[in-house]
């Protein structure tokens, strides 16, 4: 079955009509490809695929005489095998006429918006592009998008058993291939593996680099780099702590999650739902799905998300700063939403200016008089960008 991704597919046809310069990130095997594959077999449309070798062949021995002539789109297909084309890009992108548009995919490589930021600043529409979400597969299938995760291929297996046999094969495929690569690695593959199975233990938690280095064997300034790279290849995100002027000890460390719940279970062992529903991980699990469902299906900004928590008690599971103003996020996953203690102290420490309670029911409605708590249904994520305004 195919899925139109037209809210991706909008932002792309943006970009290539505003900057000479589409680039469209994402983890490996999000649907990138697939996505760009909508211009493939219009005749103004010119494809490299750099893991092609006839391709990079091509951009090899003589980059300037095969693109400078093309007219329309051009499609860059695994930029990162091909960092040396940065350059030329640029000068390509400074012709007054603009003769083609480029549009550049790229994975699994944190030195690639380094380095597209440094070459092509100014030049650039940069798209973060996740696995399937709600809106574009039916809400309806809320249950299977948290269980195999948002990658097009697994979300869409026969029976979950094969869900969970792609995802495993991708987990070992990183390893083998991206981790190693990205890292320059010294590690041994039991000793990433041993990482991953570490850091998906700890998913939705507050991170302590040096307890994660004992665990595996390396000190903490390894641990650290390793995230980073974790990072940037799209596997986990980092959600710093909010600091404010309280009289309260507040935790400083980062938490950290996986993007993708599927992997995040397959790391797990959690095949069903059922086995998600009664392990000790469903709660940080179901923050997670929230979180990145959030920032992908309203539009928030992931550099705006943030955690709170005191070691009184009181903690929020995110804040968001949205216009001058802050607002609170908690992810719950029990059938009937209330306000807890905990939040009415975070959000008056915070001074915040809405707090939101996503659960998995059906219906979105207020939690308080005064409309300052609601309840916010898993399905209406994307209403989240008008409530903030």
């Amino acid at each position: 079955m195919q899925y139109e991704r037209a809210q991706l597919l909008g932002l792309v046809e943006k970009g290539l009509r505003t900057q000479p310069i589409t680039l469209l990130l994402g983890p490996r095997q999000c649907g990138k490809t697939t996505l760009a594959r909508y211009y493939e077999n219009r005749p103004d449309t010119h494809w490299f695929d750099l893991e092609n070798y006839v391709h990079r062949g091509r951009l090899e021995d003589n980059p300037m005489g095969t693109l400078s002539p093309l007219r329309g789109r051009v499609i860059l297909d695994e930029i990162q095998r091909l960092p040396e084309l940065f350059t030329l890009l640029r000068v390509l992108a400074d012709r007054p006429e603009l003769p083609a548009r480029f549009l550049l995919l790229g994975s699994a490589s944190p030195s690639l918006v380094r380095q597209a930021s440094e070459t092509l600043a100014g030049r650039v529409f940069r798209i973060e592009m996740s696995g399937f979400i709600g809106s574009e597969v039916g809400h309806q299938h809320q249950a299977r998008l948290w269980l195999r995760g948002g990658f097009p291929k697994p979300f869409l297996a026969a029976s979950d058993a094969d869900s969970m046999k792609l995802r495993r094969d991708f987990i070992n495929d990183f390893l083998q291939r991206d981790l190693a690569m990205l890292a320059e690695s010294r590690l041994s593959p039991q000793q990433l593996r041993r990482l991953l199975l570490v850091l998906a233990n700890g998913n939705g938690q507050t991170t302590n680099a040096s307890a994660v280095g004992r665990d595996i064997g390396v000190d903490f300034k390894t641990v650290q780099r390793y995230i980073d790279i974790l990072e940037g290849a799209y596997v986990l995100r980092t959600i710093p702590p909010f600091f404010v002027n309280v009289a309260k000890r507040v935790r400083k460390a980062p938490k950290l999650y996986f993007r993708d719940t599927g992997i995040l279970h397959a790391l797990l062992g959690l095949e069903t739902a059922e086995q998600v529903q009664t392990s000790g991980r469903m709660g940080f699990s179901w923050e997670s799905f929230c979180l990145e469902h959030l920032i992908h299906e309203s539009g928030v900004a992931g550099e705006d998300c943030f955690h709170y928590s005191v070691q009184s008690g009181a903690e929020i599971d995110l804040v968001l700063r949205s216009g001058g103003s802050a607002f609170g996020f908690e992810f719950k996953h029990g059938a009937v939403p209330v306000i807890s203690k905990s939040m009415r102290v975070a959000a008056d420490d915070l001074q915040l200016r809405r707090v939101f309670v996503l659960y998995p029911g059906p219906d979105t409605f207020p939690l308080d008089e005064v409309g300052r708590f609601t309840a916010v249904a898993w399905r209406d994520l994307a209403s989240i960008r008008t409530r903030i305004i």
